[in-house]
């Protein structure tokens, strides 16, 4: 079996589950969150500027592909022309916390996003425009007002998070958008419904944008996107009203005031192993392990377990829960996260529940193993294999 070496656990939340134990592991970020969705978003009376004056293109730059942008009877009219990688319309200006608001009409064969906080560097990928996109998506996935980082990281907040918002947007009509950014915090809304809510600290400020996307096909060529009553507040900012939504926090070891008040709890501390212990122990392994800069590291993950300090297990036990984790994984690792564990069986170190795989596919012999790829990254270890959408799937249309 291929050697591992170690791997982080990194910001743990909770809410009521069976026990937890780890196998090992490279930066891992757990919270748990009873998901509620979809809440009708507060209106508020605001003191706006436009970004657009519905006559010209003035204040507005475009970037990226060639695929053309025009004002039509006071709206911006984008159309995706064959052969052009994602073209960009640039508002002049760079904003840090705001409230955004358009208005938005988009073919049902075509696919779009605006960016915030978005930048454009020579040093990053030739000038690539990257950053947070508000996606506009007619297909039948229904993702729009998701969160993608265009250029970066892909999905951060696909509509999945809170599925009951897929039903606010409103085909072949006019639909009405709006985005908070403050402080740490991105909230989507469309039409009046609470979509997304992130919460993440890698762009504080930055240009928006709006985009009409590379043909994915031969039908979207010459489709089009449409905007109008683009407006913008930078000052006096009243968010609104804390709501029910499931919230990514990619901020380690941090709770945000809206996860709070849906009952989010962090695990462990990110400082100490107060709330472990190893499996089958009353302590925590005395090596094996160790927390270093806010993350919980393993030393060695090759699948020998019982000889590398053992699982942990959280001290606390739960039941319904929804747990989510971040992980990296040095070339070869191998292990995954337990949960509903029981030790009754008193195995040496290794505890017995249903298994999250966390593996490297690509050179450890495991993914090859077990029946349609249900031992590869993130299936239920040997039992359901996980469902991926691959990076070319993410626009759909």
């Amino acid at each position: 079996m291929a050697r591992a070496t170690f791997r982080e656990l990194k910001n743990f939340q909770k809410i009521n589950t069976s026990q937890i134990s780890f196998v090992s592991f490279r930066t891992m970020r757990i919270l748990i969150i009873i998901l509620f969705c979809g809440i009708i978003a507060t209106p508020l009376i605001a003191q706006k500027q436009p970004l657009f004056n519905g006559k010209d293109l003035k204040g507005w730059m475009p970037m990226g592909g060639q695929s053309t942008f025009e004002v039509v009877k006071g709206e911006i009219v984008g159309t995706a022309l064959a052969n052009q990688p994602n073209s960009f319309l640039v508002a002049s200006g760079t904003y840090s916390d705001f409230i955004l608001e358009f208005e938005f009409w988009i073919d049902p064969a075509s696919n779009s996003g605006v960016q915030i906080r978005s930048e454009s560097k020579p040093d990053y990928q030739n000038g690539r425009v990257h950053g947070y996109q508000y996606e506009l998506d007619p297909s039948p996935r229904a993702w729009s007002a998701g969160l993608y980082d265009e250029g970066r990281r892909d999905w951060l907040y696909p509509v999945e998070y809170n599925p009951a918002a897929k039903s606010a947007f409103k085909p072949l009509q006019w639909n009405s958008a709006r985005v908070e950014c403050i402080g740490t915090s991105i909230r989507t809304f469309l039409n009046g419904i609470a979509v997304a809510h992130v919460v993440d600290n890698l762009t504080p400020s930055g240009f928006i944008a709006i985009q009409v996307h590379s043909p994915s096909s031969k039908e979207s060529i010459g489709k089009k996107v449409k905007w109008r009553n683009i407006t913008i507040q930078t000052k006096n900012l009243k968010p609104t009203l804390l709501d029910n939504v499931f919230v990514l926090n990619l901020i380690p070891n941090t709770i945000s005031e809206q996860e709070k008040q849906n009952g989010v709890q962090l695990l462990w501390d990110g400082a100490t192993t107060h709330g472990w212990r190893g499996a089958y122990k009353e302590k925590f392994p005395e090596n094996g392990w160790q927390m270093v800069d806010g993350e919980l590291q393993v030393l060695k993950s090759e699948g020998g377990e019982s000889k590398n300090g053992g699982d942990v297990v959280s001290a606390e036990e739960f039941s319904a829960f929804d747990l989510q984790f971040e992980f990296k994984l040095t070339p070869g690792a191998n292990s995954g996260v337990k949960y509903f564990v029981t030790e009754k069986e008193n195995n040496n170190g290794s505890a017995i529940g249903l298994e999250y795989q966390v593996l490297d596919d690509a050179t450890h012999p495991d993914a090859k193993q077990g029946v349609v790829g249900n031992r590869k990254q993130a299936s239920l270890y040997d039992l359901i294999p996980s469902l991926k959408i691959q990076r070319g799937q993410r626009k759909v249309g």
